[in-house]
């Protein structure tokens, strides 16, 4: 019998070939592994284009390095791109020496295979060898220069990185001048990275994106707000979600729940809004921003959630005070399915920390390595020692301090210093201080803390003494200032602001409600003044500080009833926190207060830290009070 080939079956396997070789690739593209395995499954004739999809869906995820070796295995004739797939998959599983193996045993090397090497290399930090590489190359494209020059940007090496960027063939192409952005803003020098960005012959999102980051990486955040609006405005350039997630953090940053409410409901009008970055990232800025029913809200609506948006929402929880939804939401997560890492329970024991749930956050502490497997870093060991400060047990958190596997953070030194303010034991205050200020001799948060202390004892030699060792030192003190936004303007106050252009309405005010105050019976707290002067001053000196400034001008600038949202670069001092709880009942107002730790939300004369705050607040690179 003879057999003859039908042009008609053969092309219409060709078609069902092709077709299952699309559907593969359109589900790797979305990012659905699972559905590209399935699609790949079910093919029947399957080409070496087939396996290399699939290959790359392989290469995009973690921890599938496993797979993708054995799928390589399986292709009946590799071509350059499968070799070129699998050795991006090594680099992206940081299997740098897989990736020189692979590399000297491939039979054929095009320039996209000596590219992925180079590349690879420099982002594994093998600088050196990805130049020797590329010298090697026997042909090299605008890829490869854009390789070294990010490789050496990326290694923090900018006049290597300037070099190289000169010596580049073509300029014109957008990643080559964008890493240069980058590398700068890594190293902080933001003049120079827009130097470079301003001359970009052209621009694309991620040039965009890496100045937005770049500036609120280095405390600019309010440039990259500007930077946004302008990008979106005028440059007419159409913002994904990274660049939405480093816009929403600058919010943050600055407390601007505003432009953050503005940037949400422009996300809502976007295929972004179900975006899960996007999503986690509004839930963390209205946290951050103060607004928790809103971050709630939000969270309830999300389709899906990661781990990253649960430790955002515990974390929010934390941050406001409420330890206990933060544990029940850590429940409900474990109930979903959803593995905690080592950030959840950074929040969960932070939650600990401002609820006084000491004994739950030991035996979560405890049970980290035994039932997760997750060994506790310096942020779980810290939070621990704030967690034992604050519930006066100071000889076990030293003796936790000294059994650390590693040197400890400068911030448990920090906790045992302002705990020491609390419960008066100077012996602890001076071990503590000392070991911030043979870390840090610059850093002025522990010689205020430890001259808070002398202070409070009334042994002003000492204090003086402290003031001194500053002065020896060249230490200078961060100034304590506090803001509001109102209408989507701005406010700051500084202690005994003399400044702002209605200081007298607020000074006004600030003495009615002094009148006030003391009729229901308010007294204040002088050991928050820090100077040997008569009482009468003190009192003053104590009324203008800035928490009570900003409170002031909130009052007289708002309807009645409405929220003040008052934020603070430092700890909030226990006489102002006394106050903001008696205003919030004489003008039936919610004051919600952000300092350097944690919110305080005072409603009727009562604080959502149950004044619990005073125990302890992290002190490290100037956190203290005024």
């Amino acid at each position: 019998m003879i057999l003859c080939r039908c042009p008609f079956l053969a092309n219409a396997r060709s078609r069902t070939c092709s077709l299952s070789t699309v559907a593969v690739a359109a589900a790797v593209r979305r990012g659905d592994l699972t559905g590209a395995e399935e699609a790949f499954a079910s093919t029947p004739r399957k080409t070496t284009a087939t396996y290399n999809c699939l290959l790359a869906g392989y290469a995009r995820a973690l921890g599938r390095l496993a797979d993708a070796r054995h799928l390589f295995d399986r292709i009946p004739t590799p071509d350059a791109v499968s070799y070129n797939t699998l050795l991006s998959c090594h680099f992206a599983s940081g299997d740098a020496d897989g990736a020189r193996r692979l590399f000297a045993s491939m039979p054929v090397r095009d320039v996209a295979s000596w590219n992925t090497m180079v590349s690879g290399l420099s982002k594994s930090g093998a600088v050196e060898e990805a130049k020797a590489v590329f010298l090697a190359m026997p042909v090299r494209n605008s890829v490869s220069w854009n390789a070294m020059v990010s490789g050496f940007a990326c290694s923090g090496d900018m006049s290597a990185a300037e070099e190289w960027f000169r010596n580049a063939p073509e300029k014109g192409d957008a990643v080559l001048w964008t890493a240069m952005v980058s590398g700068y803003m890594d190293i902080g020098n933001v003049v120079k990275a827009i130097e470079y960005f301003e001359a970009m012959p052209v621009r694309n999102l991620v040039s965009w994106n890496a100045v937005v980051a770049g500036y609120v990486k280095n405390s600019h955040a309010d440039d990259a707000l500007r930077l946004f609006r302008t990008m979106v405005r005028e440059a007419n350039v159409q913002p994904n979600a990274s660049t939405l997630s480093s816009v929403l953090l600058g919010c943050s940053n600055l407390s601007a729940l505003g432009f953050g409410k503005q940037i949400h409901q422009w996300c809502m009008k976007l295929p972004l809004s179900r975006n899960l970055t996007v999503g986690t990232s509004l839930v963390s800025m209205y946290c951050k921003c103060g607004d928790l029913s809103s971050a709630c809200k939000l969270f309830g609506e999300m389709h899906t959630r990661d781990v990253v948006a649960w430790n955002a929402m515990i974390s929010g929880y934390a941050q406001h005070g409420d330890g206990k939804e933060a544990i029940n939401l850590f429940e409900r997560m474990k109930d979903e399915g959803v593995e905690p890492n080592w950030i959840t329970f950074v929040a969960v024991l932070t939650a600990c920390i401002h609820t006084g749930l000491c004994d739950f956050g030991i035996r979560c502490f405890e049970g980290m390595k035994e039932l997760y497997g997750i060994e506790p870093r310096v942020d779980h060991y810290s939070c621990m020692v704030d967690l034992l400060c604050r519930a006066g047990k100071l000889e076990r958190a030293v003796d936790l301090i000294r059994s650390m596997p590693f040197e400890p953070h400068p911030s448990a030194y920090g906790t045992l210093l302002a705990a020491c303010r609390v419960y008066k034991n100077l012996e602890f205050a001076e071990l503590a201080a000392g070991k911030l200020i043979e870390k840090d001799p610059q850093s002025a948060g522990a010689y205020v803390q430890l001259a808070n202390i002398y202070a409070g004892a009334n042994q002003w030699d000492d204090v003086s003494r402290v003031r001194r060792w500053m002065k020896d030192n060249a230490v200078v003190k961060t100034p304590g200032y506090s803001w509001i936004e109102i209408k989507g303007v701005m406010h700051e106050f500084r202690s005994n602001d003399r400044l702002h252009p209605q200081l007298y309405l607020i000074h006004e005010k600030l003495g009615q409600l002094a009148e006030r105050m003391k009729a229901m019976g308010y007294v204040p707290d002088l050991d928050f003044v820090l100077h040997d002067v008569d009482e009468t001053l003190k009192v003053q000196m104590l009324m203008r500080h800035s928490e009570k400034l900003a409170i002031s001008f909130g009052l007289i600038s708002t309807a009645p009833g409405m929220t003040l949202r008052i934020f603070k670069n430092l700890r909030v001092c226990g006489d102002c926190h006394n106050a903001a709880k008696v205003i919030s009942k004489i003008e039936d107002r919610e004051i919600i207060l952000r300092d350097s730790t944690r919110f305080h939300h005072f409603r009727g004369g009562h604080c959502s830290c149950g004044d619990y705050w005073p125990a302890i607040s992290i002190i490290c690179k100037g956190h203290k009070t005024e």
